[in-house]
């Protein structure tokens, strides 16, 4: 979990990506000479903050963003949120502006307003973010963002052994999307794949449980098209593989942005389920973290 715990620290609210996308391109610069396939890398300019991994001859794209919620100082003390966090008054949030390295207080006003508590007023624009306090047992890892550092840390586990396939490392997931629909283009047009995974993490819910297998998605917000996540259940089952199917009727994925865009993707959402989803404490368990691998690797190889 060594990796994870390094992932989960680094700040990288959705439109601010780059440490974590310099983070990524380092490992993978540093770490692709032990793999069993070496990847073709496209990055910088056409990409803005995301990466692009190819291998040998592609059918099947793993979409994990690289993003994650927080919060954008306003005027005075005032602040706004990136995506959708979850806000008690006490959460540590963490950044940096001109002054240097912030840790201040989240506040949390009777109107829901949203304000900070510090010794001084912060620059304007300053993007904040939860303090990690990653927390490993014998069952479980904890710690904010596991979403998406989980659904990343996935794709460069999957990376390890992959003979064929796509990984795109996304950005602006958390805060509604913008790099998937020209990452579609590339892919599509460059490749003719029009098959995608999201590699994402999900919600523990009445119907999807720690320790149960990683969730497939029958749907969420979007609707992805039956047939495909069909022949996605039918190679777990067919493999033995536990999972959990899952059904909301919110939330969603990179998936979105796939289906939103003019090219004909097939995609499904296949990610280990978590509890306290966008707070501090992000809970997941550690079979399902296993499982996931396990099952993005079988995927890879015969969709």
């Amino acid at each position: 979990m060594k990796l994870l715990r390094e992932m989960c620290s680094i700040q990288a609210p959705s439109g601010n990506e780059t440490a974590m996308k310099d983070f990524v391109l380092n490992y993978i610069h540093k770490h692709k000479g032990n793999w069993k396939n070496q990847p073709k890398i496209y990055h910088g300019k056409g990409f803005q903050d995301c990466i692009v991994l190819t291998f040998g001859k592609p059918r099947t794209a793993i979409f994990a963003h690289l993003d994650s919620i927080g919060f954008t100082v306003r005027y005075g003390k005032q602040l706004i949120r990136i995506g959708g966090p979850d806000a008690k008054t006490g959460y540590k949030l963490v950044g940096e502006d001109a002054q240097g390295k912030i840790e201040c207080e989240l506040i949390v006003a009777k109107d829901r307003s949203l304000s900070y508590k510090y010794i001084s007023l912060l620059e304007r624009g300053t993007m904040l973010t939860f303090k990690p306090d990653f927390r490993e047992t014998k069952d479980f890892v904890q710690c904010c963002y596991m979403d998406n550092r989980l659904g990343v840390w996935n794709a460069l586990k999957v990376a390890e052994t992959l003979k064929d396939g796509i990984i795109a490392f996304s950005c602006w997931e958390e805060q509604g999307g913008g790099s998937v629909e020209y990452l579609a283009r590339f892919i599509y047009k460059k490749f003719k794949v029009q098959q995608a995974l999201i590699s994402d993490i999900t919600w523990i819910t009445e119907g999807v449980k720690h320790g149960k297998g990683v969730a497939i998605s029958l749907r969420d917000s979007g609707l992805p098209r039956r047939s495909y996540v069909n022949r996605i259940v039918a190679i777990a089952q067919k493999h033995k593989l536990p999972f959990q199917l899952e059904v909301e009727g919110s939330g969603g994925s990179d998936g979105n942005s796939l289906q939103r865009s003019p090219y004909p993707f097939d995609w499904c959402f296949v990610g280990a389920p978590e509890d306290h989803v966008h707070t501090p404490d992000e809970k997941v368990h550690k079979k399902d973290i296993a499982g996931m691998v396990q099952l993005y690797k079988v995927l890879m190889k015969e969709l």
